[in-house]
């Protein structure tokens, strides 16, 4: 890292569906944890001046109450052992920045989706794509999402941004959706129509529950919304591009 000013760390252990390791959070804590502090230590031992740090929303939890966001000053309630990880990891790079005086700031984005976009989102593009049929015409929720485009730039923001030093930050594409809304988006990026149907949420769940897919449902239909004003306010950031941009350019490459 000689000569480096700027390190964004984004590596981690993530997305580990069928987690087949003895203590999963032992094996979180390995990469997301110890491998990011030392990280953090040889960077600022070799000069570095500021380390970005690629979060999550799950520090902060997993839902959101209707209408709620998270902000930056809600108190971390991670719930799984990749955002324990994620939150020991931040607590972590704030005492090194303490210690040695390098700048840290940390970014917890929610959902990320663009070209090449895997699991659930992907998942759910495809359905799109082929003209099935869901069931979620009955959700009444709000997500925030953000485009791999827009979190991009607020990346770059960070590790430029005098402002940013030593701050932690919500990032979206700044226009939360309802799931339905969000399959109508899709649909029209992908040229297709929505086709929506209503079941009540109680018995997605239930019938999800049946087939070992709960958490998945009470993702889709459940609130996570996050309040970009710090960044938009410190930084004088605003997302680039809009949310049907993002959705036109993750439909631009067939969903993984």
């Amino acid at each position: 890292m000689a000569g480096v000013s700027t390190l964004i760390h984004l590596a981690a252990r993530v997305h580990v569906m069928r987690d087949t390791a003895a203590d999963p959070l032992a094996a979180f804590r390995a990469v997301n944890v110890e491998a990011t502090l030392a990280l953090a230590s040889q960077a600022a031992g070799a000069g570095v001046r500021r380390f970005v740090f690629v979060s999550s929303v799950k520090v902060n939890g997993e839902a959101t109450a209707l209408g709620h966001p998270f902000t930056e000053r809600d108190a971390p309630a991670p719930q799984d052992a990749y955002a324990v990880s994620k939150w020991e990891a931040e607590h972590g790079l704030r005492q090194i920045a303490q210690d040695t005086g390098m700048e840290v700031v940390i970014i917890r984005p929610p959902l990320v989706y663009g070209p090449g976009v895997k699991a659930n989102f992907a998942a759910l593009m495809r359905a799109v794509q082929r003209g099935l049929p869901l069931p979620l015409g009955a959700v009444h929720n709000l997500r925030s999402l953000v485009g791999l485009d827009n979190l991009v730039d607020f990346i770059l923001t960070c590790a430029r941004h005098p402002a940013a030093a030593n701050q932690s930050f919500f990032v979206s594409d700044g226009a939360d959706l309802s799931t339905p809304d969000l399959v109508r988006a899709m649909a029209r990026a992908a040229g297709r129509p929505a086709r929506l149907f209503s079941v009540p949420v109680a018995a997605l769940a239930a019938l999800a529950g049946l087939l070992g897919k709960r958490a998945a449902v009470d993702r889709v239909c459940s609130s996570l919304q996050v309040d970009i004003s710090k960044a938009r306010a410190l930084l004088q950031w605003a997302p680039p591009l809009r949310l049907d941009q993002c959705l036109d350019r993750a439909f631009a490459v067939p969903a993984q």
